[in-house]
Order: C-alpha cells, then sequence, then structure tokens
C-alpha cells in the first residue's frame, strides 16, 4: 500500500473505502505495519492490538459489503491514550506503578467509537498518571520520551505525547488524547497535526483515568478540522455514568451552515519579542482571515488569577485522584523525581485554598464568558516556539513559551489547535482558536476554513 493512503484524512479514507477501492483490512494492517516500523520507534507505542483491530476490521468490511455503514467512519483504525479503559486488556496510565493494570470494561468513548464502526489499534504512549504532580523531563513515563516525528532529538509534547506523535508518522488515521491544562493542543501544535479539547462535560470520562474531575477533557487529534468534527459527532453526549454531561445539548456538525458565516475574531495580545517565528506565521494567518472579511480586533482578558486558581485545583484533586498510589511505596516507581514530589505535596493543600481557587473559578468563567458577546472566537499561537529538545529539563527550555492553557481550561472553553506554519529548523508551529462554551462548531468551521486556504496540515515530516 503506497504511503500516501496512510497520511490521508480519515474523511479521505472514507471516501476510498465507500467507492470500494480501500478495505479496511488493508488499511488496519498498513497501520500496523508502520506502527511497528516508525510508531514503536518514536516511543509513541504502548501496545498493540492487533488481533482486535483485524476482527474489527474485518467485521467492518463485511458490513460495509452488506451495506451496513454504521458511521463515517466505519472501518477507519485509530489509537487511544492509553488511559482509557479496554475491556481485557492493559490499561498503564503511562505509569510503572500501574503496569499490570487490567479492566473488565470499556470506557464510554471506546464503546461509542467501536459502535460507530471504528478500529481500536494501539494503545498509544501518555505522560504517567497524565502528569498529575507536575514533571520535569520528557522521559516522565513507563514508555520513556515520546519523539517527534519531525525531529527524533525533539519532544512529542505532553501528555497526550503518543497520540500526537502517532498521527504526524502516519502511523493511526487518528487518536483520542485528553487535556486538563495543554495535553492536547501542546502535542498537537508540536507535531504539526489538528487537535481539539471539546468544552468541558462534552464527552464522557467514564473509564478515563481521573486526573481532575472538575477540569478532564476528552478529545480527537486527527490530521483536520474535519476529521475531528466526526470524531466528536461519535463520541460527545449524555451518558448516566458521567455525571458532567448530563443535560448538555447534542453535537451536530454541518460546515455548509458556517461557510460564509462572518466571524468576529478576537486576537489575544501576545509577547513576539522572543518569537519571531511564530509573529510572522500568525500574522499570515491573521492576514489570511483579513481576506475572508472576518472583523478583528484585540481583546483583554480579564484581570483573574486564571494559572494560580488552575494550578491549586488540579494539584488538590490529582492528589485526592491519587492518593492510594501518594501513600504507597509504589509511588518511588515513577520516573520523574519532580512528579512523586508534587504529587506529595497535593496531599498539604488547605481545603481553603481549594475553595477559594473554585470560588475564583466560577466568577473568572462570568467574565470570561462576556467576551464572546462581543466576539466569536479568540485567536493566538498556541505556543510561541517549536518542540523542545528531548533530553533536557523543561525548567531549561520552556522558556518564552506562551500559551492559553489555564484561563480557557479554567473556564472549560473548546479549543482547536491546527497547524500554521513552520520554524527555520523545520518544527511546526500551531494556531489556538478558542469558543464560547458548546460552540465546537464554530471553531470547528473557522479552522475548516483556515485548512482550506493552506496547506500546513497537509505536510509530512521527514520519515523514511
Amino acid at each position: 500500500m503506497s504511503e500516501e493512503l496512510l497520511f490521508l484524512t480519515a474523511t479521505e479514507q472514507a471516501r476510498l473505502m465507500r467507492a470500494g477501492t480501500l478495505s479496511s483490512v488493508e488499511l488496519t494492517r498498513a497501520y500496523l505495519d508502520a506502527l511497528k516500523r516508525r510508531g514503536m520507534a518514536l516511543n509513541a507505542v504502548v501496545m498493540l492490538t492487533e488481533s482486535l483491530a483485524l476482527q474489527q476490521a474485518e467485521q467492518a468490511d463485511k458490513e460495509r459489503k452488506a451495506g451496513r455503514v454504521r458511521s463515517p467512519l466505519h472501518g477507519i483504525p485509530y489509537g487511544a491514550k492509553d488511559l482509557f479503559a479496554t475491556r481485557g486488556l492493559p490499561t498503564t496510565w503511562g505509569s510503572p506503578a500501574h503496569q499490570n493494570q487490567v479492566f473488565d470494561y470499556d470506557a464510554t468513548v471506546i464503546t461509542r467509537l467501536r459502535e460507530a464502526g471504528a478500529v481500536l489499534i494501539a494503545k498509544l504512549a501518555m505522560i504517567e498518571l497524565a502528569g498529575g504532580g507536575g514533571y520535569e523531563y520528557a522521559h516522565a513515563s513507563a514508555t520513556g520520551a515520546c519523539r517527534n516525528p519531525w525531529n527524533p532529538s525533539r519532544w512529542a509534547g505532553g501528555s497526550s505525547s503518543g497520540s500526537g506523535a502517532a498521527v504526524a508518522a502516519g502511523t493511526v488515521s487518528f487518536a483520542l488524547g485528553t487535556e486538563t491544562w495543554g495535553s492536547i493542543t501542546v502535542p498537537a501544535a508540536f507535531c504539526g497535526i489538528t487537535g481539539l479539547r471539546p468544552t468541558y462535560g462534552r464527552v464522557s470520562r467514564y473509564g478515563a483515568m481521573a486526573l481532575s474531575w472538575t477540569m478532564d477533557k476528552i478529545g480527537p487529534m486527527a490530521r483536520s478540522a474535519e476529521d475531528c468534527a466526526q470524531v466528536l459527532q461519535i463520541i460527545a453526549g449524555a451518558d448516566p455514568n458521567d455525571p458532567s454531561t448530563l443535560g448538555q445539548p447534542a453535537f451536530r456538525y454541518r460546515f455548509s451552515a458556517w461557510r460564509r458565516y462572518p466571524f468576529r475574531l478576537g486576537v489575544l495580545p501576545t509577547d513576539f519579542s522572543h518569537a519571531p517565528e511564530a509573529q510572522k506565521a500568525f500574522e499570515e494567518a491573521v492576514q489570511l482571515f483579513r481576506k475572508r472579511g472576518y472583523t478583528l480586533r484585540e481583546v483583554r482578558l480579564p484581570d483573574y488569577p486564571f494559572n494560580a486558581a488552575a494550578e491549586v485545583i488540579i494539584t488538590a484533586e490529582g492528589a485526592s485522584a491519587f492518593e492510594n498510589l501518594i501513600r504507597s511505596p509504589q509511588l518511588r516507581t515513577l520516573r520523574d523525581p519532580a512528579q512523586m514530589d508534587g504529587l506529595l505535596a497535593g496531599l498539604a493543600v488547605p481545603a481553603v485554598d481549594y475553595l477559594r481557587a473554585m470560588r475564583i473559578r466560577h466568577a473568572a468563567i462570568r467574565a470570561v464568558a462576556a467576551l464572546f458577546e462581543e466576539v466569536d472566537v479568540l485567536i493566538a499561537p498556541t505556543l510561541l516556539q517549536g518542540a523542545l529538545p528531548i533530553d533536557k529539563s523543561f525548567n531549561e527550555t520552556w522558556v518564552h513559551m506562551g500559551g492559553n492553557g489555564g484561563f480557557a481550561n479554567l473556564a472549560g472553553l473548546p479549543s482547536i489547535s491546527v497547524p500554521m506554519g513552520f520554524t527555520t529548523d523545520g518544527l511546526p508551529l500551531g494556531l489556538e482558536l478558542i469558543g464560547a462554551a458548546y460552540e465546537e462548531a464554530k471553531i470547528l468551521a473557522l479552522a475548516q476554513i483556515f485548512q482550506s486556504e493552506t496547506d500546513w496540515h497537509r505536510r509530512r515530516p521527514p520519515l523514511e
């Protein structure tokens, strides 16, 4: 099979399946081979689900021949970050302390994708415990540091590192990731792919490892915004097993409804003094939007300690989620000393600090929501630098990075990161589009429009 097929979008692969020129089994076998050749070398893979994948692919082909097509992703192979319960298979949470953990049920997102006919092909690498205690090195994972397909001496980003690398390297059609503070958007930007973080409560987290019950979110990572929309339509929706999803609106997406929408864009202020390459790429993106006739204005976030409040909430809730581990000798099996120390420190967060952070959060949510009375979408660079060196401390390298994860995750807002260019040394840069709560359709449509007029998302890393 041609390598070109592996880098097509899921939507394009599905079109070939409908035409009868590509089968799910053919595509699954090709991706399994790519995972063995490239995915393993990048440390992006925890385990291949080979027998399950081929069984699901054969079933998908039989159903398609019989005229039964379950969804637009019927027969499409995907990978899942290894914190989703998968019946009878190890789910390690990226942690040396959980290498033998097996659940007897599937996470809701795994169930929904299976029912839609998608093919689970691999469990993908992640930072141990999704970085719940804070971590200093890229090797904070049971599988080691996940390498970036664009330059293996660089990091794929955390904590959904394997998902980002696997999509970028053409080893899965799409992947599932999770975000509490940057864990979808960062690897999407570093790896040059499209990553969608839905609104808090949009997607059920039942069967997913909990880091922060009030901030965790699950979303797709793919090669296009169109693909992310297709995945979200399948995995979104109410689930009685996750109370945060109850009463939430269903997600339906039609790009045609937004093609001529007069978007009002709010440009978040950004200090580009140490990031001329990101500035140039972002200004070109802004110019593209101006040419489309969209109105753009600079907006400023309300004056709240977003990052400090988010940090207290994640630290306290993470310590509660992992309390049994923290109080056990197994804590010392984790790979990153900073992670161990951070988890221990979480047990000492006073209740008064946590409650103060939650009060700040509720006020901040109202203040941020007011911004969207004047604009439809907030835009900014996802990050200001390319992927970091894989072997150095983040205390040394994570400087002048920018980022919008604190306020947007604290407020539970949806966001999408799409490729917007490259640094001079060939590393991807990302453009972030942030919407009001439950307005994923707006950011997906704007991202799809951007991708219809650029080819950054079509670029491929220099693989063998």
